[in-house]
């Protein structure tokens, strides 16, 4: 391959089951690449589906469980939403920025601006328990420094973790994957001062380099019932290091739609 060539490669991992409260996620991602041929080796990116993070720590809501408050069934009506549903919402959020019929738009606890805080009943298959939905991880962050250390310490590499969760944005229809944790590789990659080919120093760039490469890994994942929840990047072309997806957070102060 010549010097200036780049490659980029995703695999999606075959046969993880179906994850439940408490189940060792990394012994299963080892046992899907053991599955796939695969061996992890230094400068491996694995991008894991929020949903198999919140489905092993248990985040599961049960609707019978919750008590709407006064202010949820109001954004209910508005929303044309279950108010048991808009008061998990509200549990999760730090402050409503938008509401129309079928979305709350919210700004999460965890500082990321999106529809319903993340939270719905797709892929969460049915409990006899009754309905249930399924919330984000505590702190993804944190969640994705975990299973970075469990893994690094059973195939003796360096690694980084992404969860990864479709967001929409502001300014363009369809959703995109967007880490919502990220641990072992930078969040935001700051190329400030640094030459272009031409040798103009760059001003004001800065990649978010860990919602490109969710974005990537979610082509394989897909949105719908492709059961591909884990993603192995290989050739990640920026170096690793110690970074998380709160570096892409925005400051309220900062938004200028805010």
């Amino acid at each position: 391959m010549p010097a200036d060539a780049a490659r980029l490669s995703l695999l999606a991992l075959p046969g993880l089951p179906e994850i439940h409260p408490g189940d060792d996620l990394p012994a299963l991602l080892l046992q899907a690449l053991a599955r796939a041929g695969e061996r992890l080796v230094d400068g491996d990116v694995l991008v894991l589906a929020q949903k198999i993070v919140s489905k092993a720590e248990g985040r599961y809501a049960r609707l019978a469980d919750v008590t709407p408050s006064a202010r949820a069934v109001e954004i209910a009506k508005v929303a044309d939403k279950d108010p048991r549903v808009v008061e998990l919402i509200l549990g999760e959020a730090k402050e409503v920025v938008r509401q129309r019929p079928g979305v709350i738009v919210v700004a999460h606890r965890n500082g990321y601006v999106l529809a319903n805080a993340g939270i719905d009943a797709s892929n969460v298959e049915p409990s006899p328990d009754g309905e249930r939905v399924l919330l984000l991880p505590v702190d993804p962050d944190a969640s994705a420094a975990r299973i970075r250390a469990a893994l690094e310490q059973a195939a003796g590499v360096r690694l980084a973790v992404v969860i990864n969760d479709s967001l929409g944005r502001a300014w363009r229809n369809g959703t995109v994957g967007t880490a919502l944790g990220a641990s072992g590789l930078p969040g935001l990659l700051d190329l400030r001062g640094h030459p272009d080919r031409f040798g103009r120093v760059l001003r004001i760039t800065e990649i978010g380099a860990a919602d490109e490469v969710a974005a990537a890994a979610s082509l394989l994942m897909g949105q719908a019932n492709e059961g591909r929840p884990a993603i192995l990047v290989r050739g990640f072309p920026y170096a690793l290091r110690e970074g998380n997806a709160g570096e892409l957070v925005r400051p309220k102060e900062m938004d200028l739609f805010r």
